[in-house]
């Protein structure tokens, strides 16, 4: 790093236009406390691109080419990402409990489509993997059960560790030791300390990347439960309100959303109700 970019600093100003820019394009909103922390990540940013003030950076993201090029690259820097398997595990009890015997029930032996659920804002991919291994459980003790997941994420970082589906073995203490040995794979090289989900989950995860901001979210199949958690608390409560109604335009009427358990739907206008702790039902 060069002593002039060493030197400069993200300017109250600047940090106001870059979250302003953020917000508009991913809903995210940035409180001045986090200038510290965005200064910090995007001065690979400005390295990789030969800048050598902040503002020269601002300059070039809000023009209308620059933003659009740029904007991948920063949210993969500003965005914060951090998941486990099984985490919040009494969520994945009562989707096994509660809403896949329902879902069983209400369609009958002779569905034609499989269960559908998205993973929104999937991270590495710890989440839709425990999804995976959940419902091939289930699938195991109820014939004809088939499902179908998406994850999405708006970091193309975030979602390159997913695709991949290797972890480091550290990460995998959540998972019950039957599924790890069911589920999971070990390294050939005795050296290395990680772990790999087998083929035939990875077959039922597509991983894409979406920005809740997009106009269209694109699925051409209506959604049987919507796991949301943990990500809209980086959204005002206008931008909250319009997600989740969002989300409901893609959500059976009756199906499940399952949210963070530091978040809240109260006081939103929107068509659900709550029937488990932060799990919500679409009403007609």
């Amino acid at each position: 790093m060069n002593d002039d970019l060493r030197q400069n600093v993200l300017s109250p100003r600047d940090f106001t236009r870059l979250s302003r820019f953020i917000y508009d394009h991913c809903g995210i909103k940035l409180p001045p406390v986090k200038r510290t922390m965005i200064e910090s990540r995007l001065r690979k940013r400005l390295r990789a691109l030969g800048m050598s003030s902040f503002s020269e950076y601002c300059d070039h993201i809000l023009e209308e080419r620059g933003g659009v090029e740029e904007l991948v690259a920063m949210t993969d820097l500003v965005t914060t990402n951090k998941t486990d398997f099984f985490r919040e595990p009494e969520h994945f009890s009562y989707l096994t409990e509660t809403v896949l015997p329902e879902w069983c029930e209400a369609t009958g032996p002779r569905r034609s489509l499989p269960f559908n659920i998205w993973s929104a804002g999937c991270s590495s991919g710890e989440e839709p993997y425990t999804m995976a291994m959940v419902l091939s459980e289930f699938a195991a003790g109820n014939p004809g059960f088939d499902f179908k997941i998406s994850a999405t994420d708006i970091s193309t970082r975030v979602l390159e560790t997913a695709k991949t589906a290797i972890y480091a073995v550290e990460r995998i203490a959540p998972v019950p030791l039957a599924l790890r040995r069911k589920y999971l794979l070990k390294s050939r090289n005795p050296g290395t300390e990680v772990v790999r989900i087998v083929p035939e989950l990875r077959q039922k995860v597509s991983f894409s990347r979406l920005n809740f901001m997009d106009r269209a979210f694109g699925w051409q199949e209506p959604l049987d439960v919507i796991f949301c958690r943990n990500v809209v608390i980086y959204f005002d409560r206008p931008t909250q309100e319009r997600l989740i109604n969002k989300f409901c335009e893609h959500l059976k009427p009756g199906g499940y959303l399952f949210m963070g358990h530091s978040e809240t739907l109260n006081g939103l206008d929107v068509p659900v109700v709550s029937v488990y702790p932060t799990v919500y039902r679409r009403v007609p």
